[in-house]
């Protein structure tokens, strides 16, 4: 009777956010991934069909953690009395600043977990439910701004326009991932250099930022 209450109680506050806590603590603190899922519930007292009820496999909770980061990026982003206000410019730099922020917060374990893709973690399987938030995130931002535009010379690929955002993102991964400067400026920089460029690219504007943007890589790269 008291196990059965135990259980039930565990029930109640086992969330999909404290196996992913669990799971990202055993990985910092042990250096390496849990081997089985079962030595992993039996941890954490938990059963393995509790772990099964929001993840198939470690793979899937490792996707998971991914997801959530760029969900919780997008409800700080929304909660901001200022984002309805932005123009797609704005609310792409917002993203990625968040999203960066986000990910300097829990630089240890995404430095661990990506370093294992080397040498570039684009193809990742753990990254691919991510790379569809993204791709979904962007599309909607072309899609609402081709419904104000008239005629279709004026409207944007939104399947062009969400996988330069992809690749763009998974640019901004790397380079920060490599970055030791102080509160990592660098990545700061490169974002707003990188967003600016791919949105003059689209819109047909001068390349001036094109030059910058190289510019800042290249002395970058030789410091």
């Amino acid at each position: 009777m008291a196990r059965a209450k135990k259980m039930n109680e565990q029930e109640e506050v086992l969330t999909q956010d404290r196996l992913i806590e669990f799971y990202m603590n055993d990985v910092l603190e042990n250096g390496e991934e849990p081997g089985m899922v079962y030595k992993f519930c039996k941890q954490h007292d938990i059963t393995e069909a509790e772990f099964y009820n929001f993840f198939g496999s470690f793979e899937g909770l490792k996707m998971g953690i991914w997801k959530r980061f760029f969900e919780h990026t997008l409800k700080v982003m929304q909660n901001s009395k200022e984002y309805n206000s932005f123009d797609n410019r704005e609310k792409m730099l917002t993203l990625y600043y968040t999203f960066f922020e986000l990910l300097s917060a829990n630089r240890s374990y995404v430095l661990f977990t990506l370093r294992k893709e080397e040498p570039m973690p684009k193809n990742a399987k753990q990254l691919k439910g991510l790379r569809r938030e993204v791709k979904n995130y962007t599309a909607e931002l072309i899609r609402e701004r081709n419904q104000e535009k008239q005629g279709r010379l004026l409207k944007r690929s939104e399947t062009v326009f969400s996988e330069a955002a992809w690749v763009q993102l998974m640019f901004l991964l790397k380079f920060w991932m490599d970055d030791n400067s102080p509160q990592f400026e660098s990545t700061d920089v490169a974002i707003e250099k990188s967003v600016n460029t791919v949105f003059d690219l689209f819109e047909n504007t001068p390349l001036e930022r094109v030059l910058d943007l190289g510019k800042f890589l290249w002395k970058e790269k030789m410091a």
